[in-house]
């Protein structure tokens, strides 16, 4: 074997660790080769060669003891995108698993987030994608890290857009793969650049009392190691355990604690060889220390749903200083430290099913067999943002656990009742949920579950889900599913309704009722095929019964030709201006609205729409919703000088959930002069703040001063229009 390039030795004395098969090794080689050949000549945006990135992407997994194949996929991810090499190539040359891996990751790859919208499309399949092979998003998240290492030579914008994700899906995720090291980074590097002050702020303390720390913790480690000496046990390792800044950041902001009660709390690790050591080492440690009340956790009975397991214990150390000790094994300090990708790192074999895989991945992390039950009734068309929402509520957030009364785990948002419990059983069980009992006892369906809690849900056959629930639920699978049931529901009696219209309609001619072919000959622009879906439009009222009976005569004139000849006419009168400030060349007092899904303001880039009954409702030109309008109906519009109106548009800020948080973005807002119109504040979990503002503005540029300004205040990460 030839001596491997610098770069390839670095990866090969990583993973030669516990890849020992020369096949194996062999291949790994071969695909660093195959990059190293095909990304000849390319450059990273800081001037590196290209191949130190595919290189620090395998070198990440490595250490996480990733597999020959998932490290081989990470070598040649970026080469299917950037150069002429093709997955016909990469599956004659390596194997069909790898080159689908690569596909997984170059589709995700090829994602733009250029809207709201589409940022939630792209995140639902990067989610999808997991549920196909886990192994496509740990390559992803892989990747994500290390442009996260290297994003100083990307623009501000991009390098605030690719933080404010990592916090949202990419460190999640991360925390639920149980890669704690890599969600520390992500989340210390998201912060540094969103919020440097705080970073520095929260750094700097940490740096101040190091020294003082790490005396302390020795001195723990001294005499803990005695103990277990003392009592025969061996081949043990006691570490300290250090908070990464962001979870001190989220402690001092979201929970208001002082930086002194957090930082003062030490923590240490003991790792032994076997589960009944675990037990031993904490019944000394509670024997020779005041154990703290209701401070003790058992994640090795009940593991977390990343796999995580452990004996977490808070003691009161002979001097009166608190200390928090883990007790775990080797074995799950392994699977601590690097996480499912450790799970793949001996069975990446010829007989390697990802199919298995991923089953027996679901068995043990129950939030990912949550993921597969969703995304098993997902697709490219559903509704994105919904589908992304419930993942980060229902899955990606910090979540309670109660028992069925067989003793079946049930992991829930926090926050959650037994309506959400219900659903999470079974949609039936929900839709006819009537009652509950929390731990024998009976309970008012709006209760809070907590933690441990044993739940009972009472049914009747009989017995429907009510509006009222919506206000009640947390979770937004539960959310979900009783919006469709009720939509169901209205959209039946909307359909009842619309057919009666048109045939009391019909019974005043009289004429015949209509059928499914003269839905088709008429209705079909309107995307109708049949009378159910005639029947709905007029129950909605978007369809006129009149028009279906005059269409039925043969004498129903063409609305669309009508108003291309009204506005032929128009166009040869004298143009004017609408209240609006904007007007229609040709046009005289033309009808015009602002659309309130984007609430255009002076000086934005817009287009208008001419609609039908609303005459023409103008759009910003990247607003959302202009993707599903006829282009045939579209229209040039254009601001006139010197408007001096004011401008509504919504702005949504999010922060961390600080005292006053709202009473500053108002003092900044009427510093500026603006004015209020609405305001909705909230916070979607116990750390977050969110609050949507309608504000009065003379033009863009007043706007984005605004929203400047707005970011500059404390604890604020992101403000959107929207």
């Amino acid at each position: 074997m030839t001596q491997s390039p610098p770069l390839l030795r670095a990866l090969e004395k990583i993973f030669s660790t516990y890849i020992k098969k020369p096949e194996d090794v062999e291949m790994i080689r071969k695909a660093y080769f195959w990059a190293e050949k095909y990304h000849e000549g390319q450059l990273r945006k800081g001037g590196d060669p290209y191949i130190t990135h595919p290189v620090a992407v395998a070198t990440i997994l490595a250490e996480l003891h990733a597999g020959p194949v998932t490290l081989s996929a990470a070598l040649l991810h970026d080469t299917v995108e950037d150069t002429d090499l093709s997955l016909e190539d990469i599956t004659k040359e390596f194997s069909q698993e790898v080159s689908t891996l690569v596909d997984g990751v170059t589709k995700l790859s090829k994602l733009q987030f250029k809207t709201n919208v589409s940022q939630a499309e792209n995140q639902q399949k990067m989610l999808l994608a997991m549920a196909n092979d886990i192994r496509v998003v740990l390559i992803k998240i892989a990747d994500r890290l290390h442009n996260l290492r290297t994003f100083e030579h990307l623009r501000a914008d991009r390098r605030q857009a690719m933080a404010e994700e990592t916090l949202e899906i990419y460190a999640p995720l991360a925390h639920r793969l149980g890669m704690f090291r890599i969600k520390a980074e992500m989340e210390d590097t998201s912060l540094k650049q969103i919020n440097p002050e705080m970073y520095y702020y929260v750094s700097g303390l940490v740096q101040e009392r190091k020294s003082e720390r790490e005396e302390a913790i020795n001195e723990i480690i001294d005499n803990i190691s005695s103990l277990l000496s003392e009592s025969g046990m061996t081949n043990f390792d006691i570490k300290g355990r250090i908070k990464n800044i962001h979870s001190i950041y989220k402690k001092m902001v979201y929970q208001r604690r002082d930086f002194e009660d957090i930082y003062d709390l030490l923590a240490i690790r003991i790792i032994v060889d076997k589960v009944e050591q675990c037990y031993h080492a904490l019944g000394l440690i509670h024997a020779n220390f005041t154990p703290i009340p209701k401070r003790f956790k058992d994640y090795i009975a009940m593991p977390k749903p990343n796999m995580y397991q452990s004996l977490h214990t808070t003691v009161l150390g002979t001097d009166g200083t608190l200390f928090e000790v883990q007790i775990r094994t080797h074995e799950m300090d392994e699977i601590a430290e690097l996480g499912v990708a450790a799970h793949w790192a001996y069975k990446e074999t010829k007989t390697y099913s990802h199919e298995k895989e991923q089953f027996e991945i679901a068995q043990k992390m129950r939030w990912y067999a949550d993921l597969l039950k969703m995304t098993a009734d997902s697709d490219d068309s559903s509704d994105a943002t919904t589908f992304v929402e419930t993942v980060k509520t229902d899955i990606l957030s910090s979540n309670v656990y109660v028992f069925t009364p067989r003793g079946e785990v049930k992991e829930l948002p926090r926050g959650s009742t037994p309506i959400d419990f219900a659903y999470s059983i079974h949609t039936d069980v929900g839709h006819t949920m009537v009652g509950a009992t929390i731990n024998n006892k009976i309970a008012p369906i709006d209760r809070e579950l907590q933690t441990g809690d044993i739940v009972s849900i009472k049914t009747n056959k009989n017995s429907k889900p009510s509006e009222d629930w919506l206000k009640i639920v947390k979770s937004n699978s539960a959310r979900n599913k009783i919006r469709a049931y009720l939509n169901t529901i209205n959209r039946d009696k909307l359909i009842e309704q619309g057919q009666a219209a048109i045939e009391r309609e019909c019974n005043k001619v009289p004429i015949d009722y209509p059928n499914d072919d003269f839905v088709k000959e008429n209705f079909q622009k309107q995307g109708l095929n049949d009378l159910t879906g005639l029947y709905l439009e007029v129950g909605k009222g978007l369809i006129s019964p009149k028009t279906v009976v005059a269409k039925l005569q043969g004498k129903e004139l063409d609305r669309e030709k009508l108003l291309q000849r009204q506005m032929k006419r128009a166009t040869q009168q004298i143009t004017t201006l609408s209240d609006t400030g904007i007007y229609v060349e040709g046009l005289t007092s033309p009808q015009i609205k602002l659309a309130n899904c984007c609430n255009p303001v002076y000086r934005d880039q817009i287009v208008g729409f001419v609609s039908k009954g609303s005459g023409i409702v103008v759009h910003t030109d990247d607003c959302p919703n202009r993707q599903g309008l006829d282009p045939n109906r579209m229209i040039d519009v254009k601001w006139a000088d010197n408007v001096t109106r004011k401008y509504a548009t919504w702005l949504k800020v999010l922060g961390a959930a600080r005292p006053n948080i709202l009473t500053d973005i108002i003092s900044v807002i009427n510093a500026q002069g603006v004015s209020i119109a609405e305001i909705n504040a909230k916070t979607p979990t116990q750390f977050d703040f969110q609050v949507n503002i309608k504000v009065l503005v003379d033009n863009l540029q007043s706007l984005v001063s605004l929203m400047s300004n707005i970011k500059k205040v404390e604890a604020v990460y992101s403000v959107k229009r929207g």
